[in-house]
């Protein structure tokens, strides 16, 4: 009999007992509580105090900048989202950023401004946010989904190179939760076949591979500031770069095509490129800069706590927690993600299993659904322009999502992914072992969970 075994067996000895055989006075919480009656059969809830809440505002230190901001009057885009820029620009290690309204518009213009469109394929995982597909049919590219590799929750490189046609003209890897891709064989592939890499970082801040931060390995890197984000302010985005001729065509589309640095052309000829408007606000760069201040100590807790609770469900039997390439020297956490697998808890399905944690008060969710198998693809195939500019043959949806199937992923979709929340992982490591108990409180009275859905 195992340790683990052992003390489910025993009636759970003294905390000085588990002390002895390894466990310290937090873990013993996860263990000697899973005998009690789960909440969603009547029971006492395995957390009844307080998460922290998100995003974190202190008036007394973040609040400065922003009321001068507001007080002064100048509101569009000026020195506070200058200095936002370069800032954050200093903090990824990247020569240049720019900051734009949202994370979305990040991507479109960056693919814009690389003259992805028309014609060309993109390489993209199907284990994202929408905004990550829908920039590249924005642009009028057609998104090529490559299958994930579900102990990282990544696009898997060994699956990239089937997918490339001489149509390809870029690969969208995206730092999905915040857990980083293996960019250093992303970007070998790309050199091998000349091309093109923008990364998708909106959930990836600070994160590194080798010690170098992720959204500097492409040609661009896009970010996210929603209000959700580790990095908040509301909405806005930023792009980063050490091309100076593409962020200066970054600039100009963001600001109705006028001209900025080497985009300037003939003197006094007006606007010198098609354009849109992008500019965040200068009261939204002063609550960025607030939010910058504690970036570094929130990502390194985040980290810390990340690893502890990692190893506290690691061993659950049917828990299998995320991984990390190897070459992963931080991640961002912007979700911690899990796979669950029914088999090891009587059949319970992962949506049950979903409401029993959220009754123990631990919150959590079931993640993405399959972006390649979406309505909004076939729309954009049967759309004027895509049907105009498009030959038949590239344009048979039946063909394409053949094409398309990623069984990785949509097991990882309808059965195993779970996700827990960022900022659960600012909260204290007793608190995290009360996921942990809730997890084998769920697993231990699983069979009259089953038989209550029943």
């Amino acid at each position: 009999m195992n340790r683990r075994k052992f003390f489910k067996k025993s009636v759970i000895g003294s905390a000085s007992l588990m002390t002895l055989n390894g466990f310290g006075n937090q873990k013993a919480w996860a263990f000697n509580k899973i005998d009690i009656k789960p909440a969603i059969l009547g029971g006492e809830k395995s957390f009844t105090g307080q998460w922290p809440k998100w995003p974190i505002w202190n008036p007394a230190t973040d609040e400065k900048q922003l009321l001068e901001v507001m007080r002064s009057g100048v509101w569009s885009r000026s020195k506070v989202t200058d200095e936002f820029e370069k800032k954050w620009a200093q903090l990824l290690g990247a020569k240049r950023s720019l900051a734009v309204v949202n994370g979305t518009n990040a991507l479109n213009t960056s693919l814009a401004q690389l003259e992805i469109g028309w014609g060309d394929e993109v390489l993209v995982t199907p284990y994202t946010f929408i905004a990550s597909v829908s920039s590249i049919l924005f642009n009028g590219a057609i998104p090529v989904f490559v299958d994930v590799d579900p102990e990282t929750f990544q696009m898997d490189p060994d699956k990239i190179e089937e997918k490339i046609t001489p149509h390809t003209r870029a690969i969208l890897p995206v730092h999905i939760l915040g857990l980083p891709c293996d960019m250093e064989r992303i970007m070998k592939i790309a050199a091998k076949h000349n091309l093109l890499v923008v990364e998708d970082a909106c959930q990836a801040w600070l994160a590194e591979i080798n010690g170098k931060k992720v959204g500097t390995f492409g040609k661009a890197g896009c970010f996210s500031f929603q209000n959700s984000k580790n990095m908040a302010m509301g909405e806005g985005g930023a792009i980063i770069s050490d091309d100076d001729a593409f962020m200066d065509r970054c600039y100009s589309y963001h600001n109705y095509g006028n001209p900025h640095g080497t985009t300037a052309g003939q003197i006094g000829a007006g606007t010198v490129m098609i354009g849109t408007k992008l500019r965040i606000t200068e009261y939204q760069a002063a609550i960025g800069l607030a939010q910058l201040k504690r970036l570094e100590a929130e990502t390194e807790l985040r980290n810390k706590n990340a690893t502890y609770l990692q190893s506290l469900i690691g061993d659950i039997p049917g828990i299998s927690p995320y991984k990390l390439y190897k070459n992963v020297t931080k991640a961002a956490y912007h979700l911690f993600p899990f796979r669950y697998h029914k088999e090891y808890f009587k059949g319970l399905s992962r949506a049950e299993f979903l409401k029993a944690l959220q009754a123990e008060g631990i919150p959590c969710s079931a993640g993405y659904s399959e972006l390649n198998k979406m309505p909004y693809l076939k729309n954009a195939f049967e759309s004027k322009y895509f049907q105009k500019f498009y030959p038949t043959e590239r344009l048979n949806y039946e063909k394409y999502a053949q094409a398309n199937k990623c069984p990785l992923n949509e097991k990882l979709c309808n059965e195993e992914a779970v996700w827990i929340s960022q900022s659960l992982l600012l909260s204290s490591k007793s608190d995290l072992d009360k996921i942990a108990g809730a997890i084998e409180k769920i697993q231990k009275h699983a069979e009259l969970i089953v038989a209550k859905t029943k």
